[in-house]
């Protein structure tokens, strides 16, 4: 019986105490076996779909997790023991911590996922009390350990750069300026209106990026103190997210944001390009002084000493000769200066200059102080050619006409033009209009060379006089390159007169540097061709401006292409002009607004001009005109 009786109390203890024993292995089982340390470390390697990049842990102000929200996604079941649930609170840690720092809702969810299919957690939920308090224990946690994990990011960055993925050296700088735009989206919407404490913490950290950014380019102009600031203001951001969470309105505020970006930014282009006209127009006060201390000095000497020598040349066929109409003394002597020295034989080339009245001494001062080496000048004033009237002239009557200078300086005349550059002066100026009026300019001569004065010459251009021209009145080169240089972009094709006599696809060429046969334009009557269509186009209804046009038409099927390295254009507003073709070219074209004589003038191209110039001259001095 005794032995009966230790029997069943064996059994009884054995049924006590084998509980025990086994919730005690099972609790130990599942102890981690890594240091707290460890664990965070562990934390901060956690990756999502590939993505080998840390966890950013930034500082944080008082609760960065909204305890209201809860734990994401995370369910037990009543069979789940004790030490299931502490397995699972590790991975919720890594949730909470990546929650606090995630921006976008697509990634939370694809961490929640990710943990879901680890997990396959069943039916209920959590208690609020219990996901409450982890998530403050692991804020905590952050919060001890945010500075080592930037310590870890900042040594990863060099691990980064040896894989290849190496940053943008702007990076930082954009991260910033997008902030900017966020934070200036959030301090508009009504909700965080409502809020003033935001409203005041938001506008003092879009102060201190806004100083952080202004004037800087790259990363490493940004000040030590950056990723502090950058830290600090995503923070900001985060609490303005929880105060706003409607996107619709935010994003019809980035709308409303981007139409007006895009309103200023046109209103900014159109101011500009007006600016960039009026600079073009004005005359710099250096060049304004020249001409009035060489006038000065002109009219001081003496008859005898006012002449150029070599008068004889003038009209003598055997040697080059130029033309140049010019109001700009010093672009004058650039041209002249240039090509004397890269000419073969400078004393065979002859210089005809034609200015206007206002011009006129100090243009020949000018070339009588500073002489062109061995070569002839010729200067010439316009007002002395008594052939040239508004009798003879179509273009000359048109010019003083009322209707044309209401058409090109009164800006709100019903036929006014709103274009900037159809209402440029030098489109009055008959200097502009001289290059149709060759053979009665020079009647004894037989070829010349045209050249315009914001031109560099950078070879010898002899070679230019014994070029066949087969018949053709001009020789030029061609620019149908790009669609834009062709007969339709200068013709107005919806008129019959134009669309019936030329081809809107054909090339258009250059003027600048154009070889003329005075003996065929003699022969095939190009003056009077050129007088009848600019009495077509009294109306403007043909063109508008310039001289290109007429040109286009009145050398239609007379002009002679020649080699491309023999004249390069683009040098006065396109800043990507090959250098090859800079470097090969025979003359370079300063064509458009940006001359190297003005301080809009692209700096790159200047050198190319101002070593021509002399700028310690006396007269260059006392003007105050340097490189």
């Amino acid at each position: 019986m005794l032995k009966f009786q230790n029997v069943v109390l064996f059994f009884l203890l054995l049924t006590v105490a084998a509980p025990i024993l086994l919730y005690t292995d099972s609790y130990t089982s599942v102890k981690t076996p890594f240091s707290k340390r460890e664990f965070l470390e562990d934390v901060t390697a956690l990756t999502f779909n590939s993505n080998e990049n840390r966890l950013n842990l930034l500082h944080r102000e008082e609760s960065p997790v909204d305890v209201r929200r809860g734990v994401v996604g995370v369910v037990y079941s009543k069979q789940d023991s004790d030490s299931s649930i502490k397995a699972r609170d590790h991975q919720v840690s890594a949730r909470v911590l990546y929650e606090a720092q995630s921006q976008t809702d697509n990634t939370i969810k694809q961490v929640t996922d990710a943990a879901s299919e680890m997990d396959k957690p069943k039916v209920m939920h959590a208690s609020d009390g219990n996901a409450h308090n982890r998530e403050r224990m692991h804020v905590q946690l952050t919060q001890k350990t945010s500075g080592k994990v930037d310590e870890q990011e900042t040594k990863g960055s060099g691990a980064e750069k040896e894989s290849g993925n190496v940053r943008m050296p702007d990076a930082q700088v954009r991260h910033l300026k997008d902030q900017l735009i966020r934070a200036k989206v959030y301090l508009s919407l009504p909700a965080a209106k409502a809020n003033a404490h935001f409203v005041r913490e938001l506008r003092l950290r879009i102060k201190e990026v806004q100083r952080l950014v202004v004037d800087v380019a790259k990363d490493s102009d940004l000040p030590k103190n950056a990723i502090e600031k950058l830290k600090a203001m995503e923070q900001t951001l985060a609490k303005g997210k929880e105060i706003q969470d409607d996107c619709s309105t935010v994003v019809k505020k980035l709308r409303a944001m981007l139409h007006s970006a895009e309103e200023q930014l046109r209103v900014h282009k159109k101011q500009a390009m007006f600016l960039t006209q009026l600079t073009a127009k004005t005359i710099p006060k250096g060049l304004h002084c020249l001409p009035l201390r060489l006038t000065t000095d002109y009219y001081a000497l003496n008859s005898s000493e006012q002449q150029f020598p070599n008068q004889e040349k003038l009209e003598d066929n055997q040697l080059y000769h130029y033309a140049l109409f010019s109001d700009n003394v010093l672009a004058t002597s650039v041209v002249v200066n240039s090509t004397i020295a890269n000419a073969k034989h400078p004393s065979k080339h002859v210089f005809h200059i034609v200015t206007d009245r206002l011009n006129y001494a100090a243009m020949r001062m000018w070339f009588l102080d500073n002489p062109p080496g061995k070569a002839t000048i010729q200067v010439q004033n316009v007002e002395e050619f008594t052939w040239l009237n508004s009798s003879y002239s179509p273009v000359l009557k048109q010019l003083s006409s009322r209707s044309m200078i209401d058409y090109y300086f009164r800006a709100h005349h019903a036929n006014s033009d709103t274009n900037l550059k159809f209402r440029n002066p030098k489109y009055l100026s008959i200097l502009n209009h001289l290059r149709f009026y060759l053979p009665e300019i020079f009647p004894k001569l037989s070829k010349v060379l045209f050249l315009d004065d914001d031109i560099v010459v950078q070879k010898d251009l002899s070679g230019l006089w014994s070029v066949d021209l087969k018949g053709n009145v001009n020789g030029a080169v061609e620019t149908c390159g790009e669609s834009f240089h062709r007969f339709d972009r200068y013709l107005n094709f919806s008129n019959p007169l134009i669309s019936k006599n030329f081809d809107p696809r054909a090339c258009g060429w250059a003027y600048g540097m154009n070889v003329f046969d005075l003996h065929e334009w003699k022969r095939q009557n190009i003056t009077e061709v050129y007088h009848r269509w600019q009495n077509l186009n009294q109306d403007r209804d043909l063109w508008k401006l310039g001289t290109l046009p007429p040109g286009l038409i009145t050398f239609w099927k007379r002009t002679y292409p020649l080699d491309r390295k023999w004249h390069v254009l683009g040098l006065g507003y396109n800043p990507s002009v090959n250098q090859r073709d800079i470097e090969r070219a025979a003359v370079v074209h300063y064509n458009g607004n940006l001359k190297p004589w003005l301080e809009i003038g692209i700096p790159k191209y200047r050198g190319l001009w101002s070593k021509h110039v002399d700028y310690q001259h006396v007269y260059l001095r006392e003007c105050n005109i340097n490189p």
